[in-house]
């Protein structure tokens, strides 16, 4: 049996990824990592009984008994963070000093293009540290629908991103939590590969507002925003500029790349097709109603 640490455990994907565990039976013991225990018991009080640790990416203090003997870490990125040097090598040191060798890190599709995205870097990082890793690079969340996005939807009655009629691929959260935790107790078998996460659907965000639209009565549109608009739209939102630059970086360079590539991991792994963007746009409807009247 070995010791998992979730670090973003109560998340969006560290949740998913703690579900599946317990969902597909894990021998393993799984630690949450989690900044508030309190909130996180609640948030877990009806899987099976679940271990806690207080884990913050900005407490370095944290790090030493959270990782007390740790054998696997699932590693993510904050989307608030963007200074790798500054909240992740001080943690990788002290991953390499508990003399854990095991790493998971969730990144991103293209990763390996973009020296300027954090992911490329805590890649690097990882590297850099000489332990074994599975890089597991998902494409675009359609939960970005419902969460960074959900706002301007609601409020706004638009998506208003810098992607222009660039493609992006979706991809499910739970796909992708089903996905790692299968590679987490498969970890042996997996390891120091590179592994990319898609659905079977390139779509531009025009198109997703239309299927959007397919599903309520309130009509949503795609406005297309220039950088420097967006980046100050958002920062009057109160967003954090690193998290906004990212946000910049991941819509625009799509638009001088080609069409991601489509991978069948997930259904090689799983034996289930992924998620379609229609169904989970069905499955989320009510979110997609738009709360707030036009102007």
């Amino acid at each position: 049996m070995k010791q998992i640490l979730i670090t973003g455990a109560t998340g969006n994907i560290g949740f998913e990824v703690i579900r599946f565990l317990y969902k597909t039976g894990t021998n393993n013991r799984i630690i949450a990592g989690v900044r508030n225990i309190e909130k996180a018991k609640q948030m877990f009080k009806d899987f099976p009984p679940l271990d806690f640790a207080y884990f913050d990416y900005e407490n370095p203090a944290s790090f030493d008994k959270s990782l007390d003997y740790t054998d696997i870490v699932f590693l993510l990125r904050p989307p608030h963070i963007a200074d790798i040097e500054t909240f992740f090598r001080p943690l990788m040191r002290k991953i390499k000093e508990k003399c854990i060798n095991q790493i998971l890190f969730l990144s991103v599709q293209g990763a390996e293009i973009s020296n300027v995205i954090p992911h490329n870097k805590i890649e690097k990082l990882i590297l850099e540290f000489n332990v074994d890793y599975i890089f597991l690079r998902p494409s675009y969340f359609m939960q970005n629908l419902t969460t960074t996005l959900l706002a301007d939807i609601q409020k706004k009655h638009k998506i208003i991103l810098p992607a222009g009629k660039a493609k992006f691929n979706w991809i499910d959260v739970a796909n992708i939590g089903e996905t790692a935790a299968m590679l987490l107790d498969q970890f042996d078998n997996y390891k120091n590969r590179i592994i990319e996460l898609t659905g079977y659907e390139n779509l531009n965000f025009y198109k997703v507002a239309n299927l959007i639209n397919d599903s309520v009565t309130d009509k949503i549109e795609f406005k297309n925003a220039n950088p420097f608009r967006f980046y100050r739209i958002k920062r009057k939102e109160g967003i954090v500029k690193g998290m906004i630059i990212v946000m910049i970086v991941l819509h625009v360079l799509p638009r001088f790349q080609k069409e991601p590539k489509i991978s069948d991991f997930y259904e090689k792994l799983t034996g289930k097709k992924p998620t379609t963007l229609k169904d989970f746009i069905e499955r989320e409807h009510e979110k997609f109603t738009c709360h707030t009247p036009r102007a």
